[in-house]
């Protein structure tokens, strides 16, 4: 089953503006329906999609006590496109952050998301204000608390900007730099991100025992941020995609297929989300190759047929030409790995990206402390 993202009032995109909604942010509409409050804390978990949080309930009491309900992340449901729609309340057609690696069409280069390697500047790849800015313009002390690497990274310029950087490299660093934060001026918002689920799914699978230990971790780290707040903050917890696992024998390499490459300029995105840039008039071609190859495991469609849909909100011009001539989501328990050109991605276990409930929904949950 797949689930479209839902833009506009119960999406990851929708979180922040409800937040400046809930502080009294001149112009900002509170569409979640959050508790007004004079501070907030909003906790990302990386990797804690809704259905694994149900399913591991038993090792995350804190967090499973949490009055609940589920949102949509964006498409593709990975953690670039996804930070960035949290930062700035936009789909991914808008900010124009669309994969984890896209096409600069100006250059023919593949931009990886997370650690901008190609020289484009964030500000003009992403140019729209962000909620952050839009907050700390109101007087609210805006504070970004995540490890001291990322303060200055072109995703962070991206989707941040307008947020105080605190780099917090320990959970210690980050409950101090959260409580500090917390209780600076009249009013306050305060991000934390945490990765740590993410990066065990990925190396161990989501349905491992490190994967389950680690979320025992984070359901504590979760509980200390909110001891860490003063009584009058709201502490909200979210995730960017929620994971799957593949394992070996389902995953189809596409450097090991050449009908799989015949047409192809670049492959993007990842594993569980293609953009396939096609050559000049390939792109037919290509479309139908896939379609045959995978049949009912994915939907291949073309860049127009996926606008169409809704996937990526609406598309601004500028935007259109980063999607792939061809996009792949991933139905089934198959990934499709690049092994010579994406030798680390290809080994992972969990994965994400794609349309299915484990990866699109994500959890909001909200302690009004007091």
């Amino acid at each position: 089953m797949t689930v479209l993202p839902a833009y506009g009032g119960g999406s990851l995109a929708d979180v922040l503006p409800s937040v400046a909604g809930a502080l009294s942010v001149p112009g900002e509409q509170n569409q979640l329906g959050l508790p007004p409050a004079p501070r907030y804390a909003v906790l990302l978990l990386d990797g804690l999609g809704w259905n694994l949080l149900e399913r591991n309930a038993d090792v995350a009491p804190y967090l499973s006590s949490l009055a609940a309900r589920s949102l949509t992340a964006g498409v593709p449901s990975t953690t670039g496109v996804s930070l960035t729609s949290f930062g700035t309340g936009l789909p991914p057609g808008a900010h124009g952050i669309v994969g984890y690696t896209s096409i600069v069409p100006e250059t023919g280069a593949l931009l990886n998301a997370l650690q901008w390697d190609a020289p484009v500047d964030p500000r003009r790849w992403q140019p729209h204000q962000t909620v952050f800015e839009r907050v700390a313009a109101a007087g609210v002390a805006t504070r970004n608390v995540s490890k001291a690497r990322f303060d200055n990274s072109g995703l962070t310029a991206a989707a941040f900007r307008g947020s105080a950087h605190r780099g917090a490299d320990t959970v210690e660093d980050r409950l101090d730099a959260t409580r500090f934060a917390s209780r600076e001026g009249k009013s306050s918002l305060v991000y934390v991100y945490d990765s740590q689920l993410d990066y065990t799914g990925h190396g161990q699978g989501s349905s491992s025992w490190q994967w389950r230990k680690e979320l025992a971790a984070a359901d504590t780290f979760a509980s200390q941020v909110r001891s860490a707040l003063p009584r009058d903050a709201v502490l909200l917890v979210v995730a960017d995609h929620g994971m799957v696992d593949v394992a070996p024998p389902n995953r189809v390499d596409l450097d090991l297929e050449p009908a799989l490459t015949d047409g192809l300029q670049l492959i993007g995105g990842e594993s569980r989300f293609r953009h396939l840039y096609c050559v000049d008039g390939a792109a037919a071609d290509v479309q139908a190759t896939y379609r045959a190859r995978l049949g009912e495991d994915a939907l291949v469609l073309s860049r127009e047929e996926a606008v169409a849909r809704g996937w990526f909100g609406v598309v601004e011009d500028r935007v259109a030409p980063r999607i792939g001539d061809v996009v792949v989501a991933s139905l089934g328990p198959v990934a499709l790995v690049a092994s010579r050109r994406y030798p680390n991605e290809a080994g992972l276990i969990g994965l994400h990206g794609s349309l299915t409930e484990d990866e699109m929904l994500i959890p909001l949950l909200v302690d009004e402390g007091r």
